[in-house]
């Protein structure tokens, strides 16, 4: 019998961490090679990792909740018969050594919150002992020395706190905390630094969706019989946008200090709202694809992000991002820049208004296209050219346009 590690993979591109939602083994069960073992979450992506063997699970190292760096080991694996890499196998336990002091907390891996969390109350990181990997602070070290070194002095008993009653109906009154999921506060860390690191801007543009309307009501019946799913409008304006972004490379681009990096390619980041969360899956080499294609891989991406079914390298190497938030009923609104690419466009819910149409007053079906962008790479002439490019392909649009 030899022991393998289960590692923390890499679940998308910028990810340096993710955390262990929940386990589904236990120690002690027998998995086969490829079987979900564990799921885990970052930012990007809600994720199932699969066994690297066949085996039986003796030890889990990372708790639910626990957030690790990629690479950390999340459990070890039994495995008879089988030869395992070098930097698998488990290491030789060396002679007892004198017992050092404690590393100090690893200060250059604190999350957003964590830091904020410390600021606020005034500690300094010399103060917490981390026990993440490596000396790591975590969110629960900062609460239980909080709970520890704040506590009030007097030891009498104190009354029980009130219990906060959960809101199940206009009759019942008082407050619910509802836990944060580990997916949601990584998106909150997310956000977080995505504003602090790009000085957003924002266009609004109102577009006339009269062509692909009409389009799409023709054609919408005979879609479905022929590919078994509706005809929605993305992959329209995954099409017009990818077009858009070939001709206007900076929309399409990267910050680093070695320089602005412009992709000659599109991956298309397509925004899926799940019940609790939001996911970006990304259709690679978009550009390159036919209309027919695009659908079919737009509608399995966004059913496996429904089915939580996605892959690490389903949510990688996006340079674009496109939120059909017109699908949820809004009208206008201002995304956050998912990093680091360089801008995000969302395409709003198309609305008849009443718009002059040459010498009269037409009514016509409206839609509001909103971009956000990094005010760093890009400036509001070079936001306004692509947004004209993306305004004239709707509003031009012809079934010949379509690539099969």
């Amino acid at each position: 019998m030899v022991l393998t590690t289960l590692k923390m993979p890499q679940l998308g591109e910028s990810v340096t961490e993710g955390t262990v939602d929940r386990w589904l083994k236990k120690e002690g069960d027998v998995v086969r090679r490829d079987e979900p073992i564990v799921e885990v979450v970052t930012d990007k992506v809600n994720a199932e990792i699969p066994s690297p063997v066949e085996g039986r699970l003796v030890r889990i190292k990372v708790s639910p909740g626990e957030t690790v760096p990629i690479g950390a080991a999340l459990a070890e694996l039994e495995v008879e018969g089988a030869s395992v890499a070098a930097e698998d196998k488990p290491e030789v336990p060396e002679e007892p050594r004198p017992q050092a002091p404690p590393a100090p907390a690893d200060t250059g891996r604190l999350s957003p919150g964590i830091r904020k969390l410390m600021e606020e109350n005034g500690l300094e990181i010399a103060q917490i002992k981390g026990t993440g990997t490596g000396g790591r602070v975590r969110r629960e070290d900062v609460m239980s020395y909080l709970a520890e070194h704040r506590a009030p002095a007097n030891t009498s008993p104190q009354p029980a706190a009130p219990r906060l009653a959960p809101l199940r109906g206009p009759g019942d009154r008082g407050d619910e905390v509802v836990r944060i999921s580990a997916v949601r506060r990584q998106i909150a860390e997310h956000m977080v630094r995505s504003v602090s690191t790009s000085p957003h801007a924002w266009s609004l543009r109102e577009v006339d969706v009269t062509r692909l309307l009409e389009y799409r009501e023709a054609e919408k019946d005979r879609f479905r019989e022929r590919h078994g799913f509706p005809l929605s409008y993305v992959p329209f304006f995954v099409q017009i946008v990818c077009v858009a972004l070939l001709r206007n490379p900076y929309l399409n681009s990267s910050w680093t200090d070695e320089g602005i990096v412009l992709k000659h390619y599109v991956n298309m980041g397509i925004a899926v709202a799940l019940p609790d969360t939001l996911i970006v899956p990304v259709v690679k080499d978009a550009d390159l694809m036919g209309f027919f294609d695009l659908a079919h891989a737009i509608n399995d991406l966004a059913t496996r992000a429904r089915n939580k079914s996605l892959r690490p390298e389903d949510v990688r190497d996006g340079t674009f991002t496109l939120n059909n938030t017109g699908a949820l009923g809004s009208v206008a609104g201002q995304s956050i820049i998912n990093q680091p690419q360089a801008a995000i466009l969302s395409t709003e819910s198309i609305r008849r208004r009443p718009v002059v149409v040459g010498d009269t007053i037409g009514i016509r079906p409206i839609m509001n296209l909103t971009m956000s962008f990094d005010h760093r790479i890009i400036d509001g002439l070079a936001a306004s050219r692509f947004l004209n490019d993306v305004q004239a392909g709707i509003e031009d649009w012809t079934p010949e346009k379509i690539k099969l």
